[in-house]
């Protein structure tokens, strides 16, 4: 007798939309993004990218995690800014080598992203 309000309720709630959302925008596929690192020197930059570069790519911010015995340790952060109809980020010089990464999180309408990892070594 319970099972039927029970499922009910698990439908109504999986339905709830996140204040300031339509019920459209929760029920759309979130769209891909992509985020990109490259090293010059000990300079890292990247670019973040998405079918829907407004929504998921402008002023996302991207954080660069260093792999220390393994392990990831957050070493830097940037917001995109539009540069050359891209949204890029940069660490600027950091002096460190190592084994680093990217990540941009998920946002509403937008999916999250890793970068592969690269090695960086001075010049």
């Amino acid at each position: 007798m319970l099972a039927k309000p029970i499922a009910i309720a698990l439908s109504a709630a999986s339905l709830a939309v996140v204040p300031g959302m339509s019920v459209a925008d929760a029920a759309a596929p979130k769209a891909d993004v992509t985020v990109t690192i490259t090293a010059e020197g000990t300079d890292m930059s990247g670019v973040v990218k998405s079918p829907r570069p407004a929504q998921c790519a402008a002023d996302r911010t991207v954080k660069v995690f260093k792999l220390v015995r393994g392990e990831p340790h957050l070493f830097a952060t940037d917001t995109t800014d539009l540069q050359g109809g891209q949204y890029v980020w940069s660490t600027g010089n950091t002096g460190t080598e190592g084994r680093f990464f990217a990540k941009v999180g998920g946002k509403a309408g937008c999916q999250s992203d890793v970068s592969p990892t690269i090695r960086v070594r001075r010049d």
